[in-house]
């Protein structure tokens, strides 16, 4: 029998729903392929060997265009880094730690505020001046009131997207808002902690406008494994343009003396934000090797 070649739209219990023209094919993996070493995402382009009754078996993963470790997902033309004004507060750490993840694998990111009815005074007009400049799409709305929600879509429009972000925050909520068929679970936020309960379990690609949307389950903290230090200087986009003030090369951009991403902070050409983002990351690094024995 000929091979299939289709999407992976979701991993469940073992198995994995391969999206193939207009069926969608339960499917296990080859044995071969479990000899070996694999890797196998939400997003995934896969052939398949198709058998009775809608089931398939997976014989190969294809070549990705990209991948991303957390939340994890392959080949997507979008990342939307998805954040509330309020309840729970907006957190520049997080949004650059996600959009960093973003940047590190080449996948363009965007900034969604959701709750815009709810914002502190002047925090929209802070978060529009720390990550326009530096190329990042801001957009702002209310999935609870409907406002906003127009101008994303269009954006989305034929795109393979993920969202992604902390728990709490309106992830499921916006999609819901975007397409109301889609119909994901939402959880309110706890009054007692700040954050919101994970009400999805697990990423899933769903048909939306020409294209695919998935929402990714929430997190407390986004914990940086695997990330070298080296890396972390590479996630900072408006780092590149003023190293060549660097005296030293490499240059870690924190105990040098002579030093053009520092001056560049110092003069607020770089978001005092951001490079904060950017020490606290290397911090985090430092002690995640620490803690594994690594140097």
């Amino acid at each position: 029998m000929s091979e299939l070649k289709g999407l992976v739209l979701k991993n469940y219990n073992g198995y994995y729903y391969v999206q193939v023209d207009e069926n969608v094919y339960t499917c296990k993996v080859k044995g071969k392929m479990k000899q070996n070493r694999f890797s196998l995402a939400t997003g995934d382009m896969v052939l398949l060997e198709p058998g009775e009754k809608g089931e398939g078996m997976i014989k190969r993963v294809l070549p990705r265009k990209n991948f991303l470790p957390r939340p994890t997902m392959a080949n997507l033309d979008l990342f939307v880094a998805t954040f509330a004004c309020a309840t729970p507060d907006f957190s520049f750490l997080l949004a650059d730690k996600l959009l960093a993840l973003a940047e590190l694998a080449h996948i363009p990111a965007l900034l969604v505020l959701n709750k815009e009815d709810q914002a502190p005074e002047g925090l929209i007009d802070k978060v529009r001046s720390v990550y326009e400049p530096i190329g990042y799409e801001v957009f702002t709305l209310s999935a609870k009131e409907g406002t906003g929600v127009e101008a994303l879509r269009e954006r989305l429009r034929g795109k393979i997207c993920a969202f992604g972000g902390p728990s709490g925050v309106g992830k499921s909520s916006t999609i819901n808002a975007i397409d109301s068929r889609v119909d994901l679970r939402t959880g309110e936020v706890s009054e007692k902690i700040g954050r919101g309960k994970h009400t999805t379990r697990f990423a899933q690609l769903l048909p939306f406008d020409e294209g695919y949307i998935a929402d990714t389950p929430g997190f407390g903290n986004l914990l940086l494994e695997g990330i070298e230090s080296e890396q972390a200087v590479a996630a900072f986009r408006e780092f590149a343009k003023y190293e060549e003030g660097c005296r030293f090369c490499p240059c870690s951009h924190t105990h040098e003396p002579v030093c053009g991403v520092k001056e560049a902070v110092a003069a607020g050409q770089i978001a005092p934000s951001r490079y904060e983002s950017y020490l606290a990351m290397l911090e985090e690094i430092r002690l995640l090797k620490e803690k594994e024995g690594r140097k």
